[in-house]
């Protein structure tokens, strides 16, 4: 599974519109886990990694998220 772009999201920006055939990988880095799963798809023609920085529910404060992780 290869993107050849990621995007961290923010507050509010949660969903890509046309982002299509996304499948959730859930993944450990050596820093531990990031704020949420992965979000792998396409977006016009091209791969994406989607990382919801504060978690899909927002459930990370800012001083919660795992920078390194992410």
């Amino acid at each position: 599974m290869k993107a050849e772009i990621g995007i961290v999201g923010g507050s509010g920006f949660y969903q890509i519109d046309g982002f299509k055939d996304v499948e959730e990988v859930e993944l450990q880095t050596p820093y531990g886990s990031p704020s949420d799963c992965y979000f792998i798809g396409t977006l016009n023609g091209k791969r994406v990694a989607f990382l919801p920085r504060h978690g899909r529910k927002h459930t990370h404060l800012p001083s919660e998220v795992n920078y390194c992780a992410n």
